[in-house]
């Protein structure tokens, strides 16, 4: 029973990595210019309030783009992009600090993905300005900040290499994702160190340019959204693998997110945020993938457009942070010739504040 629950606008500005801390979502991006370098801001998302605030850490490190980030014990590392250097944000102090790395370091790249296991963070494929693309997997045990390069065996299929793919835990085990190839799954198993081959039928061909393939794990099963970016929105699909089976099935009738284009996402608990990216930098998305009877009711209110003023305050106000911008303005063409709707919509617009 999965629903789309909040469409919201404003916030974070050209996000480039998200990292979900407990009821918070740490989104990073570089906008301000500061000497002919972006800096990387810090935005941070309540799922408890449902409001945006920025941090403003006393030192900035200097942002590209193609980076990534990961937590592992309250700490968010971050890596890619044109440098090599692995920068660390702590969560209680706010603070960023460089760590000092050892090992087979990678060179810095672009699109590529990055997952965590336990207090290793696995760099999985991308593109260098010395290879291009490359499949070439990574990682880093944070407990002795020690980089490694994996010598995987077993077969990779090149299409898989160009962006944007995904790579998923489940277990001890990635799962990897195409863009291009909607039925395509990479496994690769981290304790063998070992590309595993296993497809029952061809992959299916989506023939767009760019498609955004999004990817969360839940309940052991793999979720993702893919389909075109904003030119053609009814490509984009909701769909489940299950790693038992090794089968697709959509997950929800509709045709999900439009302009996925340079999109990111994080689950927390029951919620997946979907966040904009270039080209919509201000859109954000929840889906509840187990939504609670005050939740539907909610939604019940919305999408028949059921009177609230006997409502409390608190429920109108989740009501007016869950109501999308298309059903903002159908309730006000539906109610603009009906008495008192000039006094509704200033609550409403009060509501809003936060």
């Amino acid at each position: 029973m999965l629903r789309w629950t909040l469409h919201q606008d404003g916030g974070g500005k050209t996000i480039r990595a998200v990292v979900a801390v407990e009821d918070q979502v740490y989104c990073f991006g570089g906008q301000s210019y500061s000497g002919h370098r972006y800096q990387m801001n810090v935005h941070v998302f309540s799922l408890v309030s449902l409001c945006w605030r920025m941090l403003c850490p006393t030192e900035i490190p200097a942002a590209g783009r193609g980076y990534t980030a990961v937590l592992i014990e309250h700490v968010i590392y971050v890596w890619g992009g044109r440098q090599r250097r692995l920068y660390a944000f702590h969560v209680d102090t706010h603070r960023w600090l460089k760590n000092e790395v050892s090992g087979t370091v990678p060179y810095g790249r672009y699109y590529h993905t990055a997952c965590v296991l336990g207090k290793v963070m696995y760099i999985h494929g991308g593109w260098t300005r010395r290879t291009g693309w490359i499949d070439h997997i990574h990682k880093l045990d944070t407990s002795t900040m020690v980089w490694s390069f994996i010598n995987a065996s077993g077969t990779y299929p090149p299409h898989l290499m160009c962006p944007p793919h995904s790579a998923t835990i489940i277990g001890t085990k990635i799962y990897v994702c195409g863009s291009d190839y909607v039925d395509d799954v990479k496994v690769f198993d981290t304790e063998t160190e070992r590309w595993l081959v296993r497809q029952k039928r061809r992959p299916k061909t989506i023939h767009s340019f760019w498609p955004r393939r999004l990817a969360f794990a839940h309940n052991g099963e793999l979720y993702t959204l893919s389909g075109h970016d904003g030119y053609q929105p009814e490509r984009c699909y909701l769909r489940k693998f299950c790693p038992e089976t090794f089968s697709w099935k959509k997950a929800r009738k509709g045709k999900g997110l439009s302009s996925m284009t340079m999109s990111y996402c994080c689950r927390v608990g029951d919620r997946v945020i979907f966040f904009g990216g270039e080209n919509n930098p201000d859109k954000l998305h929840i889906l509840d993938l187990s939504p609670s009877l005050k939740t539907l009711c909610k939604l019940a209110v919305i999408q028949y457009d059921l009177e609230q003023p006997g409502l409390p305050h608190n429920i109108r106000w989740e009501l007016a942070a869950m109501t999308t911008n298309d059903n903002a303005t159908q309730q006000e063409q539906r109610t603009s010739s009906s008495p008192g709707n000039k006094r509704k919509r200033e609550d409403q617009q009060c509501l809003c504040l936060c």
